[in-house]
């Protein structure tokens, strides 16, 4: 098999272990989805309670209560904040340490709240951590090794009249 093959049938593999589970699957779960009717802004800002900030045309500024929200907006909630969202028939809590990004599927409006499960496990009372980051890698890069052991050259780059 060719070398440059072999290279990027490993750098593949390699790949695959850094890349995320929920992009080998589309969720198409919502904390809260509402119909699509047609106007914008599509939903606002209810209450915000330290530090909240709410991405703009130019980049992320300060949330503000009443601030207008439309598809592909994303509200950060920093560790010692908390915010509100309402749009359509949902009213959306965002606890710290969460995002909430706001999508269209199909005709209707997706509310989807990120992070928050992560600060409910920050307390590991055992000590032990739970990234599995390296694993990930390391398993990556020797089913890379293994790939590329098995399809090797096994004359030696020899030709068959040698």
């Amino acid at each position: 098999m060719n070398l440059v093959v072999k290279s990027a049938l490993a750098g593949f593999v390699v790949l695959a272990g850094f890349a995320p589970v929920s992009s080998f699957a589309q969720d198409g779960s919502c904390t809260c989805a509402t119909a699509y009717t047609g106007v914008n802004p599509i939903g606002s800002i209810g209450n915000v309670n330290g530090n909240v900030m709410v991405s703009q045309v130019a980049g992320y500024g300060p949330a503000q209560a009443g601030g207008a929200l439309d598809f592909g907006s994303r509200v950060v909630v920093g560790g010692k904040g908390s915010a509100s969202v309402n749009v359509g028939s949902c009213n959306v809590s965002v606890p710290a340490n969460s995002t909430l990004d706001i999508s269209r599927v199909e005709n209707k409006i997706c509310l989807n709240v990120l992070g928050s499960e992560h600060t409910a496990q920050t307390g590991n009372s055992t000590g032990a951590s739970n990234n599995n980051t390296p694993l990930f890698i390391f398993g990556g890069l020797a089913l890379g090794a293994g790939i590329l052991a098995a399809t090797a050259d096994k004359d030696h780059g020899h030709a068959v009249s040698d």
